[in-house]
């Protein structure tokens, strides 16, 4: 009896190919995420002429501001599809940061001074942690970088670091004995 292969499953009698199934799911998955980017460009694009029909009647500041911010959160959801596009994960720095805007936004859109105090705890408290996951995003670099161990990661090993300054002593000394005295 013949073991099958790790990456091949047997289903209605028929030996499929997984790397072609998730292949072909990833490649759905980006049209989806495409769509997804052309609907929200859409979305701005009304919410632009928005804005300028409200600016030019008579100015509501609640109303502008509020369509202003509204922009600015697709723009970041906009962004975060784009990085997913390219990198395929989500980033959660970026993902945080519209969290906040879009907090931010339902504090200007109903007034400070109309939210209850418990609100206004509530929404401080979720800010406080968005923040602190914002600075811990900030500060651990991506799994990407670390796997990749690239000249740009700022996790390098010490050990390939000494190499590497070792190599860039070695080879700024050979271009420094090839020089003609002054």
């Amino acid at each position: 009896m013949q073991k099958r292969f790790k990456s091949r499953f047997l289903f209605c009698d028929r030996w499929l190919d997984r790397h072609a199934i998730v292949r072909n799911m990833e490649a759905f998955q980006d049209l989806i995420v495409i769509v997804l980017c052309l609907g929200l460009f859409a979305v701005m694009v009304i919410q632009l002429w928005g804005i300028i029909v409200a600016v030019t009647q008579p100015l509501d500041y609640k109303a502008v501001t509020s369509k202003i911010l509204f922009v600015l959160i697709l723009v970041e959801l906009f962004r975060l599809l784009m990085v997913y596009l390219q990198e395929h994960s989500i980033a959660v720095g970026v993902a945080v940061e519209v969290t906040i805007v879009s907090v931010l936004r339902e504090i200007v859109v109903h007034g400070a001074l109309e939210i209850s105090g418990i609100h206004t705890a509530a929404i401080c408290g979720l800010l406080l942690i968005l923040g602190g996951l914002l600075i811990v995003c900030a500060k651990t670099p991506h799994m990407d970088c670390i796997s990749a161990n690239t000249k740009l990661c700022p996790i390098v090993p010490q050990a390939n670091k000494e190499r590497q300054n070792e190599l860039e002593f070695q080879y700024s000394r050979r271009y420094d004995e090839h020089q003609p005295l002054g």
